[in-house]
């Protein structure tokens, strides 16, 4: 590798807006982010699916039609 040309690589904690802090390495001086895997609903189990079921009825009982043929 040539000398002098590359950006300095640094070992920092990214902090979370939670609190949580992760060490990581960059080439920035400080890593702020405003979500983490120990806050994001994904991960922690606390997400919110969207139930789908229904719309199909609603579009039927809208439109006046039926699944029979």
């Amino acid at each position: 590798m040539k000398e002098g040309i590359h950006p300095e690589y640094h070992r920092i904690k990214a902090s979370c807006a939670c609190g949580n802090q992760i060490e990581v390495g960059s080439v920035l001086r400080e890593i702020k982010v405003e979500i983490c895997s120990d806050c994001h609903p994904f991960f922690t189990g606390k997400q919110k699916l969207i139930d789908s079921a229904g719309r199909v009825e609603k579009f039927l009982k809208k439109y006046g039609q039926t699944l029979d043929k």
